[in-house]
């Protein structure tokens, strides 16, 4: 896994920031919205201080010493604004314990049991901070070791949580970086796969109609494609967004495979440069080739040869655009199966 802010910095603080922060950025949530850019507008600083994150969970103290007594824990990647300094130490406001996940039925400003942000003292090491040198690429670097953990059995429970926090906050505190595109497609794509992860455990997920099951929200990958258009993080925000028209399970009908391999070849002819045209064409090859063996259990011999034809065309542009890609070699060998009378899918005819 590797999905952001979700939102440009600005609306992104609009959806997710708390209430401390809410009324400062009020009137430039609201200029915002009347002006409908289509790029990531600048970042309006907070009146209070400049914004920043932690590296590691820290503790807040009531005063700038170790042995005062603690007012909460701050998580990885929660967002923080700075309100004074004294020596090694910070007071800043932090969000500790809401999880910024923001669904399109959400209210922008959240709920009326939203807890407020809370304020102490922290340790200064191990904080980034919109001024702090190279932010970006140390918050870009801790995030990718939190989302390589999140894939390690023995990882934090949080620590893709944490990754897509840390992703966040970069688009936010440093939206000019060249780095602020993965990280917005990064911090998508985890919460996406997350939400994935739990819907398929729903009976829904074995829909056939995608209409009838539970949809993963895709609000920050349409950002992603909206605020980066014509970039790699693009096009992998657009081919995600498939999964949402996807069948959950086919239970035989071919109008599942008939019309998926339509989205996926729309989707390679409008994207001919993505790093998913490769895999679109061959999982519309796929299709095909499970269409040829419907179509054959079924006697429709006319439509068979044509979903095998088609079939194979789709393979030889595979060989043409992608001589060397993994797909192009599988829907080669999807071909010689068909040739062959193998069955791609089914019950083994044989």
């Amino acid at each position: 896994m590797m999905l952001s802010v979700t939102k440009p910095p600005i609306r992104a603080l609009c959806h997710a920031a708390p209430r401390a922060l809410a009324l400062v950025l009020a009137v430039a949530c609201a200029a915002l919205a009347a002006s409908g850019q289509k790029k990531p507008p600048q970042m309006v600083k907070p009146m209070a201080g400049p914004r920043a994150t932690v590296l590691r969970v820290t503790w807040l103290y009531i005063t700038p010493d170790k042995s005062a007594q603690k007012v909460d824990r701050v998580q990885i990647g929660r967002e923080m604004v700075v309100a004074d300094k004294s020596g090694p130490w910070l007071r800043v406001y932090a969000n500790t314990d809401i999880e910024e996940e923001h669904r399109s039925d959400t209210p922008d400003f959240g709920s009326n049991d939203t807890p407020p942000p809370i304020t102490g003292w922290m340790e200064a090491k191990g904080v980034v901070i919109e001024t702090t040198p190279n932010g970006d690429q140390v918050l870009m670097g801790t995030a990718a070791n939190q989302e390589a953990l999140a894939s390690d059995p023995r990882g934090p429970a949080n620590a893709a949580r944490s990754a897509r926090l840390l992703y966040r906050r970069l688009v936010e505190m440093f939206p000019d970086s060249p780095l602020a595109p993965q990280a917005a497609w990064r911090a998508a794509d985890i919460l996406w796969q997350l939400e994935k992860a739990d819907l398929s455990s729903l009976p829904s997920a074995k829909e056939r109609d995608p209409i009838l099951r539970e949809q993963m929200d895709e609000d920050e990958l349409k950002k992603v494609v909206k605020y980066y258009p014509r970039t790699r993080w693009a096009d992998l925000a657009a081919f995600e967004l498939l999964d949402n028209k996807l069948c959950g399970d086919w239970q035989g009908s071919p109008k599942c495979p008939e019309r998926e391999s339509d989205i996926y070849e729309k989707y390679a002819a409008e994207h001919p440069d993505s790093p998913r045209t490769a895999k679109a064409l061959y999982e519309a090859a796929y299709r095909q080739a499970v269409l040829t063996d419907m179509y054959a259990a079924d006697g429709s011999d006319k439509k068979k040869d044509q979903a095998h034809n088609h079939a194979r065309a789709l393979a030889a542009k595979l060989k043409d655009k992608f001589p060397q890609s993994d797909y192009t070699w599988r829907a080669a060998a999807l071909v010689y199966k068909l040739d062959e009378d193998v069955p791609v899918y089914g019950i083994d005819r044989q």
